[in-house]
């Protein structure tokens, strides 16, 4: 694994656990997870299996260490992989259209509502949390608001990741 896009890694995780951290919770502790828009950022920088897994393991981690939700602490260490690999899946599938911002936008959206749409299944179903809402309740409340700060922070971010990944000729496929 290549040293310096690991530390790129690093500072994408902790960046996503400051964020997670300081985002209050919403409904029944349930915080929008912001820690995914730094977790999607590693994805579409380095789209290979080995940097996927040990990112989504270390976003798991960081979001089960500040979530407020139910068993929160399990769902996190599962939801990031799953919802980690299909964003993986997805990302590969456009890969032609990913230097655009649209497509990354749009890409980050998508992923925001499987992750909450995981988050939230494996919560209530798997889990069998009960909190007194239901899933609607919940993706209205929490998922919703998640998908649209984390699609705005790619907006913002990704051109100046993208900008210092090029000038430090970290390639986007390392």
């Amino acid at each position: 694994m290549n040293t310096r896009v690991l530390v790129l890694l690093s500072l994408l995780v902790g960046i996503g656990f400051v964020l997670h951290y300081v985002i209050p919770p919403v409904l029944f502790g349930m915080k929008p997870d912001m820690s995914l828009a730094m977790m999607f950022l590693g994805i579409i920088l380095f789209p290979q299996v080995r940097y996927v897994l040990l990112l989504s393991l270390l976003t798991g981690f960081v979001s089960a260490l500040t979530t407020g939700f139910p068993m929160g602490q399990i769902i996190n260490m599962i939801e990031k992989p799953i919802t980690a690999f299909i964003f993986l899946a997805l990302f590969l599938l456009v890969k032609n259209l990913s230097k655009h911002l649209i497509t990354v936008a749009g890409l980050t959206l998508v992923g925001t509502i499987i992750s909450g749409s995981v988050f939230l299944a494996l919560g209530l179903y798997i889990v069998n949390v009960q909190i007194g809402a239901g899933f609607f309740a919940l993706f209205a409340a929490n998922v919703l608001p998640a998908t649209i700060l984390n699609t705005i922070v790619i907006v913002i971010l990704y051109p100046v990741v993208q900008g210092l990944v090029r000038r430090n000729q970290l390639t986007l496929s390392s």
